[in-house]
C-alpha cells in the first residue's frame, strides 16, 4: 500500500477549540505534518475541556491527536522570527483569530506571502476577514442564531420545544472545518497548476448558510402550504417498536409524494382519499391520527429486519434510535474501523472515532498521541536548524515555553 495522499505537505496551524483544529486534524489524518503553535502557558483552551485531564483533556486529543506541538510567545521579535523561519518550507498556514489578530505580529497573509510566495493561508471565521461584521466574536450558538438555524429549530419544534433553544451540537465549527479542507484541497490544486499561492477566507456564516439545504425555501420566503421543505427529511417520524427501542424511519409523512409511499407501503391507499390525510395542510393538523396508524402498522412487526424488507420496497429507510457508545460496539463499527482506542497519560482508554474515509491505495494511520504545550519545541526547532545553545537561550528568555524541562541539548 502507498503513502496517504497528502504525505509531505507541511502545515503549521494556529488554530484553536474547534473549526480550526478540526480543518487541521483533517488534513493530518489525510497525511499531513502538522505543527500546532499555541501560546505560552495554557496553549489551546481545549486542553481543558471535559471529560480527560487537565492540559490533555480527551476533546483535545479528539482533535488534535498527532500534530507536533510548539509553544512561542509572538510577542518577542524572536517568537516571530521562529514563525517566519518556518514559513518559509510551509504549504500551508492555517488560522482562526478573529480577524487581524496576526497582522499585530507581522504575521498578516501580506508579510507571509513575501516569505513565502507560494504558501495557502487559510483563515477562519465567523464572518469573513474584511467586511461590516468582520469585527465580531462568534462561537457556535451565536452563528446558528444569526443565519436562522435556530428560528428554524423554534418553528419546527413549536410548543413541544418548551422554549426557545439552540442545537446541542456545533454545526457551525465542524462544518466550517470542513468547508475549509475543502477550500484548502482546492487551493493546492489550482497552486499545482499556477505555482501561486493565497488567501483563502472561510467564514462560519457563509458556511452554515451553503450547507443548509432547505435555504432556498428560507431565502425565497416562499410559501409551502404545509408542505415540508427539501423532501420532508427534516420531519422524519420517531416511533417505538414491539420492544420498546425508538426507531425513525425516513421522510414525512406530511410530504405529499412520500405519503403516498407511505400508504404503499402501509397497504393501505385507501387513506390516501381519507379526508383528514387529502391534503399537507391537513395531514399537518391530523398528524397525530397519522402517525398513530403508521405507529399501529409499525406494531406488527415481529423484527426490525422485517420492517425494513417492506420500507426498501417503498424507497424508504429504518434507523435504530442508538447511543454513540451503542453504535460503536454494532458489528458496522468495528468492520469500518469506526472507533480507535487511545491510551492517555494517565493510563485511562479514550475511546474517539474513526476516520470517515477507506483509500485503495494506502492504509489509513491512526495519530493516538496529543503532546502537550511546547512538547514538540525541540524536535521542530533542532530540524529548522536551531542548536540546543540557541534553544536554552529562547526558553530562559521565555521566547519558546514547554511544560517539561528542556532534556535534549544534553543528548
Amino acid at each position: 500500500m502507498g503513502e496517504l495522499p497528502l504525505h509531505g505537505l507541511k502545515i503549521l496551524d494556529f488554530t484553536r477549540v474547534l473549526a480550526g483544529p478540526h480543518c487541521a486534524k483533517t488534513l493530518l489524518d489525510l497525511g499531513a505534518d502538522v505543527t500546532k503553535v499555541e501560546p505560552p502557558g495554557l496553549g489551546d483552551i481545549s486542553r481543558y475541556a471535559a471529560p480527560g485531564q487537565p492540559g490533555k483533556s480527551h476533546y483535545f486529543y479528539q482533535q488534535n491527536a498527532g500534530k507536533k506541538c510548539i509553544s512561542v510567545d509572538l510577542n518577542f521579535p524572536e517568537g516571530q522570527d521562529i514563525i517566519r523561519h518556518l514559513l518559509k518550507t510551509a504549504d500551508v498556514v492555517i488560522e482562526n483569530f478573529r480577524p487581524g489578530t496576526l497582522d499585530h505580529f507581522g504575521l498578516s497573509y501580506e508579510e507571509v506571502a513575501e516569505i513565502n510566495p507560494q504558501i495557502i493561508y487559510v483563515s477562519i471565521s465567523g464572518y469573513g476577514q474584511k467586511n461590516s461584521m468582520s469585527h465580531r466574536g462568534a462561537f457556535a450558538p451565536t452563528v446558528h442564531a444569526e443565519v436562522g438555524l435556530v428560528d428554524t429549530l423554534i418553528n419546527h419544534y413549536g410548543d413541544n420545544l418548551g422554549e426557545p433553544s439552540s442545537d446541542v451540537f456545533s454545526h457551525a465549527d465542524v462544518y466550517t472545518g470542513m468547508e475549509a479542507v475543502i477550500a484548502t484541497l482546492a487551493a493546492l490544486e489550482q497552486r499545482h497548476r499556477t505555482g501561486k499561492g493565497q488567501h483563502v477566507d472561510v467564514a462560519m456564516a457563509a458556511t452554515m448558510m451553503y450547507v443548509n439545504e432547505r435555504a432556498h425555501a428560507d431565502l425565497t420566503e416562499t410559501e409551502m402550504d404545509s408542505e415540508p421543505p427539501a423532501l420532508g427529511a427534516t420531519e422524519s417520524p420517531t416511533l417505538k417498536f414491539r420492544e420498546g427501542q425508538w426507531i425513525v424511519i425516513s421522510a414525512s409523512p406530511i410530504f405529499s409524494p412520500i405519503f403516498v409511499r407511505y400508504c404503499a407501503m402501509m397497504r393501505r391507499n385507501d387513506l390516501r382519499n381519507d379526508p383528514r390525510f387529502k391534503t399537507a395542510e391537513l395531514r399537518r393538523l391530523n398528524l397525530k391520527a397519522l402517525l398513530d396508524i403508521v405507529q399501529s402498522w409499525v406494531y406488527s412487526f415481529q423484527s426490525i429486519e422485517e420492517l425494513e424488507v417492506h420500507l426498501t420496497e417503498a424507497g424508504l429507510a429504518v434507523g435504530e434510535v442508538r447511543t454513540s457508545a451503542e453504535f460503536g460496539k454494532s458489528q458496522w463499527a468495528e468492520e469500518w474501523g469506526a472507533v480507535v482506542e487511545v491510551v492517555d497519560d494517565h493510563g485511562a482508554t479514550v475511546k474517539l472515532p474513526g476516520q470517515p474515509w477507506q483509500f485503495s491505495e494506502s492504509t489509513r494511520q491512526y495519530q493516538l498521541i496529543a503532546s502537550s504545550v511546547g512538547e514538540d519545541n525541540w524536535s521542530v526547532l533542532s530540524d529548522a536548524g536551531v542548536s540546543a545553545e540557541q534553544f536554552s537561550d529562547l526558553q530562559q528568555k521565555g521566547v519558546i515555553y514547554s511544560v517539561a524541562p528542556f532534556k535534549a541539548a544534553a543528548e
